[in-house]
């Protein structure tokens, strides 16, 4: 099952990388790749193998796949996941209100 992110137009999310064995242990991996296969989203890798950045376009859904390599020798044994990354519009939290110079009636 995909990973599921909602954030607005105006946030990037971190999304970091806890691989582990069949047992459960936490293991290496290597060659991160990251790809937004449709959508407007953009990614932007923090820490090589570990995490990233998947930064919010201008809304909808967008798909991205995530793949690396679970054999840190010669081998390649290749994983992949994916995040289904759903934008919504950006909403008002405060009205700003300001005051002009008072005026003669």
């Amino acid at each position: 099952m995909a990973l599921q992110v909602t954030s607005t137009n105006e946030e990037k999310v971190l999304i970091t990388l806890n691989p582990v064995t069949a047992a459960g242990n936490p293991a290496g991996v290597e060659n991160l790749d990251v790809v937004v296969v449709d959508g407007d989203a953009t990614t932007e890798v923090v820490e090589a193998n570990k995490s990233f950045y998947v930064i919010s376009g201008s809304g909808g859904l967008s798909n991205i796949t995530v793949t690396a390599d679970g054999d840190l020798g010669a081998g390649v044994v290749t994983l992949t996941d994916t995040i289904e990354y759903f934008v919504t519009a950006a909403t008002a939290t405060s009205f700003g209100l300001t005051a002009g110079t008072p005026e003669l009636k």
